[in-house]
């Protein structure tokens, strides 16, 4: 780890390398970019109506982005989650509607962006900042995981992946529940550090410190700018898009 960054994240990170990722090579690879959502990063969407601090959790776009433009590079499989309900919520389990109660966000509730985390309305969508390409899916699930009532398995398994480069929000909740899944689904994880965000501040440290405990039982953390250089020395040059 370059250790240049003096962030709580990047602390985290010096814990973990990525070094081994490129004896792995990207074909192997997957980034898995979680609910990057108006939902959760518009100052009228759903985090906001709960109370969380947008403008902080929006300091994960940057790290994403770069980590989104080095995959592409890299010849990586890319893939994007967005966290939120049919429109009669028949896939909310009745504590999860509660919860969202007591938190003062009711999902199905209207709000400036629509209803909160409701397939189809204007804040369930990616932000205005993420373009995922015809070739990138974006997986629709209902719960935390990535992998809970969806087809991510599937996809990642036809291609040979085995490795996912994992960012996104929030770190304590969507992002560990997906990397759990994804470790007793047999997968190797990379978390980036700086490109996750938790609800509250406080909680940042502490989840990404759980990655990494007994040698890394959710697998390892590294800082987006780690990651980045280790796929450009792995990455095979290709064509721009036409």
């Amino acid at each position: 780890m370059s250790g240049t960054s003096s962030s709580p994240e990047a602390g985290a990170a010096s814990a973990c390398s990525p070094a081994g990722f490129g004896a792995i090579g990207p074909s192997r690879a997957a980034l898995v970019v979680i609910d990057l959502q108006r939902d959760f990063l518009s100052p009228e969407g759903y985090a906001a109506t709960a109370g969380l601090d947008v403008a902080r959790l929006r300091g994960v776009i940057a790290p994403a982005l770069a980590l989104i433009d080095a995959a592409r590079a890299a010849g990586m499989f890319v893939v994007y989650t967005r966290e939120g309900h049919r429109p009669d919520l028949s896939d909310c389990p009745a504590w999860k509607l509660e919860r969202s109660r007591r938190g003062g966000a009711e999902i199905g509730g209207a709000g400036p962006l629509g209803r909160l985390l409701v397939r189809g309305e204007y804040g369930h969508d990616l932000i205005d900042e993420l373009d995922p390409r015809a070739d990138e899916p974006v997986i629709d699930k209902p719960g935390y995981s990535a992998f809970h009532a969806t087809d991510l398995d599937a996809l990642l398994r036809v291609r040979g992946i085995d490795t996912l480069i994992v960012c996104g929000v929030t770190t304590e909740v969507c992002v560990h529940t997906t990397l759990r899944a994804a470790s007793d689904l047999g997968y190797r994880c990379l978390t980036a550090a700086d490109a996750t965000a938790a609800s509250e501040a406080q909680l940042q440290m502490p989840a990404l410190a759980m990655i990494g405990v007994e040698g890394g039982v959710f697998g390892e953390v590294a800082s987006s700018a780690d990651i980045v250089a280790a796929l450009a020395a792995a990455s095979i040059p290709l064509p721009e898009p036409t």
